[in-house]
């Protein structure tokens, strides 16, 4: 049964290699630093709010933690499993063997291995890397939800997915109704722990507005809705456009848990 789940996006330059960030000092909203404009500013307030989201779900103490993402195809993939950012021209990898996983996974098992970094390594239970056909149906990624939430008895989930992109194809700044809409849609879903308001995405939309999320949030409903209580609470620790692209970080935790 779902205990727990992390949302949170995955764009490369989350990474702090692939924006020459590595080794620097956490940053924060209030915290100016020279030679850094607002776009690094909100990044680095968004990586912490990513790695706030992954401590908390590991404080729930899972049985299993499955990573979701976006791939070409829906594919299960071992926790070793390597990432690699070479296409987006930043020389570095995560994990053994050959780079197999796609952008979601890569950033996912990212996340990862920095909260591995602060803490005991035990603190990482056994963890499955899960590829979600990008185009997949709602109706296949409840399925798949459901399955896997059915895979040990306390399941937790770290989803990666980015909200539209639409509006960095346009002039900077430039506003999209349709972008923000759906924008505002999908926070209130994850705010409220709403799985049926996540289900009721469209596929279409993807498309249109370049969303690189929705798959991944769908099997996130599909576990959800296992649980006949429903009790699922829901917060947001971030939501904003750097780059004009939406990200958010939301937590979920049963509603019973303090």
């Amino acid at each position: 049964m779902l205990v727990a789940a992390a949302v949170c996006p995955h764009p490369p330059l989350l990474v702090p290699e692939a924006t020459g960030a590595a080794g620097k000092p956490a940053l924060d909203r209030s915290a100016g630093r020279p030679g850094l404009g607002p776009a690094d500013l909100e990044l680095a307030v968004l990586r912490e709010a990513c790695i706030q989201a992954l401590s908390r779900l590991l404080a729930t103490g899972p049985d299993l933690l499955v990573v979701v993402g976006a791939a070409d195809r829906s594919v299960a993939f071992p926790a070793d499993a390597a990432g690699s950012l070479q296409r987006y021209g930043v020389p570095w990898r995560t994990g053994t063997g050959k780079p197999v996983l796609p952008l979601s996974l890569t950033v996912g098992a990212w996340l990862l291995r920095e909260r591995a970094g602060d803490g005991d390594p035990r603190d990482i239970p056994k963890t499955l890397l899960q590829g979600v056909w990008h185009a997949l149906p709602a109706t296949g990624c409840l399925e798949l939800g459901g399955r896997l939430g059915m895979a040990a008895p306390r399941i937790a989930m770290l989803v990666m997915g980015d909200g539209p992109a639409r509006r960095a194809a346009g002039p900077p700044g430039a506003a999209d109704p349709a972008a923000d809409a759906y924008d505002k849609e999908v926070e209130a879903a994850f705010a409220t722990a709403d799985a049926d308001r996540l289900a009721a995405l469209e596929p279409a939309d993807d498309t249109e507005l370049m969303v690189a999320g929705r798959a991944a949030w769908q099997v996130l409903a599909g576990a959800a809705r296992l649980r006949e209580d429903r009790g699922l609470r829901g917060e947001i620790l971030y939501s904003g456009i750097p780059l004009e692209v939406s990200y958010l970080v939301a937590f979920w935790e049963s509603a019973g848990r303090r």
